[in-house]
């Protein structure tokens, strides 16, 4: 048997090669690769500077747009005169308080959809055909019936917000496989043990995606009824500032309400992180 049988029988390096008992402490191991997150923020932060870029060139390219330091100018100066805060409270509570609601209501809604047939077959109608009619086009209505007041704000805001969730609901529930209900009925398990243990982790990642899909048809939904009838909130600011074409204004309450969605949705994008830990992800 040669020397470097021996090695190799005995569980040593083959002759001749480092024994990597004396290599230097790191050696052989490759350079950790960037987590995908700290990927991820390093491109949305080149994302938002390379944005603010081309509006910037835009800007300076004859185009009738206020350049970034003017519009900050104009929203230090709505700050400044209590302008701006008073807008974002009156925008962001309508949204908030319609947003909640319709989740709140949605989600039962498109649970008994899901399990029950009766509920399916008396609901889903209704849903798909108020699901077809924009809110904003019940708004005129609306504010026949209910006045100029904060309710119709709120109700055609709950009613996007409800529309999108309960329909991503109702579709998180037919969905779920059959296997898994069929496995727990075999171990003996009742129905509302199934529904709690089964159908409810399943869904939340569908009713997740509506409340996030609901948040965007919400601030929709905000901007143009406040368009028609409020005497505060940013929709009401962009409106007055178009009649002074107040251009500056105009960015200053787009930017606002885009800050403020995605903020928003950033929070529900961490809660559906934390409750949905056991879903594979790419």
């Amino acid at each position: 048997m040669t020397a470097s049988s021996t090695d190799l029988t005995r569980g040593g390096p083959p002759a001749g090669a480092p024994d990597p008992a004396l290599a230097p402490p790191g050696a052989g191991r490759g350079r950790r690769r960037p987590s995908r997150r700290a990927t991820l923020r390093l491109l949305n932060a080149v994302s938002i500077v390379g944005g603010i870029g081309v509006w910037w060139l835009l800007a300076l390219s004859g185009f009738q747009f206020p350049t970034p330091p003017e519009v900050a100018s104009k929203a230090v100066e709505l700050w400044a005169n209590g302008t701006l805060p008073e807008d974002v409270l009156a925008s962001l509570g309508r949204v908030l308080t319609g947003f909640l609601l319709g989740s709140l209501v949605a989600v039962p809604v498109g649970f008994l959809m899901g399990w029950y047939t009766v509920a399916r077959g008396l609901l889903e109608p209704w849903i798909q055909f108020f699901r077809t009619i924009p809110p904003l086009a019940l708004l005129p209505l609306v504010l026949v019936l209910m006045g100029i007041g904060e309710l119709p704000k709120i109700f055609v805001i709950f009613l996007a917000a409800f529309l999108a969730c309960v329909i991503s609901t109702y579709q998180g529930v037919v969905g779920v496989d059959r296997t898994l209900i069929n496995a727990a009925r075999v171990l003996g398990a009742k129905d509302g043990t199934i529904f709690l243990k089964v159908v409810v982790p399943a869904s939340t990642p569908f009713i997740l995606v509506g409340m996030r899909v609901g948040l965007g048809s919400a601030w929709a939904t905000l901007v143009a009824a406040e368009l028609l009838a409020a005497q505060a909130g940013l929709g009401y600011r962009m409106q007055q500032a178009q009649l002074y074409y107040d251009i500056a204004t105009i960015f200053v309450g787009i930017v606002a309400i885009g800050v403020l969605g995605l903020v928003m949705d950033r929070l529900l994008l961490l809660a559906e992180t934390k409750l949905t830990g056991w879903q594979e992800r790419r």
